[in-house]
């Protein structure tokens, strides 16, 4: 009887086993196709493609960096692409835009943060409820230090925006 459920146990593993080859093996397969669609993209049929320049590099402020960040690119006809820098005032605005969508991010996090923190001084109320609780002494610390770190990631997010916006302008 010990020897059968070895046996059943030692099924079960393989067939876990096998699923995570099989995810494994499905993400490696879609990473080939993906970069046979990418390669088959760069080679010339007599047509122009905007992949075709996937592959180029342009140095910005002593970095490389693909064409395809510096400029938008486009077909203009079968023969012909179009390659436009970007403006530096629209660029600048995509800045302003990003930090805005991290600081929302921050804000969220913050807020669950908080949430989580009330939920757990809720349960020291409610007496029957089993789980961790707080004093209101380490809900006010634990609010503060939230607070404080909400602070350092929206300074370093205006920081990292601030710099970007001076390296577009100036160049």
């Amino acid at each position: 009887k010990e020897h059968h459920d070895e046996v059943g146990e030692g099924r079960l593993d393989d067939g876990h086993v096998g699923a995570s080859a099989k995810v494994a093996a499905a993400s490696q397969m879609d990473a080939a196709v993906d970069a046979l669609s990418r390669e088959l993209t760069k080679l010339r049929t007599g047509r122009a493609s905007e992949g075709m320049l996937d592959h180029i590099m342009v140095e910005y402020y002593g970095v490389k960096t693909p064409i395809n960040r510096m400029a938008a690119i486009s077909v203009s006809d079968p023969k012909t692409l179009k390659v436009t820098p970007y403006d530096p005032s629209a660029i600048v605005k995509v800045v302003a835009k990003s930090s805005e969508d991290v600081k929302q991010s921050i804000r969220r996090s913050r807020q669950k943060a908080l949430d989580n923190i009330k939920k757990a001084a809720a349960k020291k109320k409610d007496k029957d409820k089993a789980g961790p609780s707080l004093s209101e002494d380490e809900v006010k610390r634990m609010e503060k230090e939230i607070d404080d770190l909400t602070k350092k990631y929206m300074k370093k997010a205006d920081d990292m925006c601030k710099t970007k916006e001076k390296e577009i302008k100036q160049g």
